[in-house]
């Protein structure tokens, strides 16, 4: 993953609405989710939701299909998996033993 796209990720994660929309988006798995509920059960307004949906979206955090004049969310579990993966990268690779030699490494 590059530097660039975990920061949109993170800057988007950090903003408490968005947080709480995107954990609520990921509870919908694969049959997603419509902004009617997730504003019903977060009550956040429509055009307060619609801009932070905007936000996730530009980020990679979440997808849309529409269904008619529906539209349903998705959590990109993918970008998800990356982001950890990102954090993880680099593990453990300059932990030493208490005789200072490199450690295997265990993550």
């Amino acid at each position: 993953m590059e530097m660039f796209n975990a920061l949109e990720a993170f800057a988007s994660l950090s903003q408490e609405t968005r947080l709480k929309v995107f954990k609520l988006v990921i509870e919908y798995g694969s049959d997603g989710i419509v902004p009617g509920k997730i504003a019903e059960e977060l009550n956040i307004p429509d055009n307060t939701l619609s801009f932070h949906l905007s936000h996730m979206a530009k980020a990679g955090l979440v997808t849309s299909k529409k269904n008619g004049r529906s539209v349903t969310y998705f959590a990109n579990t993918d970008l998800v998996e990356d982001l950890i993966g990102f954090l993880q990268e680099n593990c453990c690779v300059r932990e030493k033993d208490s005789k200072g030699r490199k450690k295997e490494r265990k993550c």
